[in-house]
């Protein structure tokens, strides 16, 4: 289970048996929503929040931190997913301790 980000009391990250396309998990108090990045051709073209079946959703302050990390990290996350699952490197989870915005 890579973890990406720390961010106010969120956790975002990767389920280490992930399956394409790119997503990635925010979860917080057992809470859990996910972002899916649509890419064409490499290049980030929209990020898609839905619902993880079984998983009460984050809550709106927590899912409004949920997509702003993931909209501004969009790239990194990508980069991260590929090193990752592509060349099977570790990630180093960083925590953040002021708004992005």
């Amino acid at each position: 289970m890579p973890k990406l980000y720390e961010y106010f009391g969120l956790i975002v990250m990767f389920y280490a048996n992930e399956h394409e396309p790119v997503h990635v998990h925010g979860k917080c108090q057992g809470r859990e929503s996910r972002a899916e990045i649509i890419l064409i051709n490499g290049i980030a073209q929209e990020i898609c929040y839905t619902n993880v079946a079984g998983r009460a959703p984050l809550e709106p302050n927590e899912m409004r931190f949920f997509q702003e990390i993931v909209t501004i990290k969009t790239n990194e996350i990508v980069s991260k997913w590929i090193d990752f699952f592509v060349l099977h490197k570790s990630i180093t989870p960083e925590r953040i301790n002021r708004r992005l915005k």
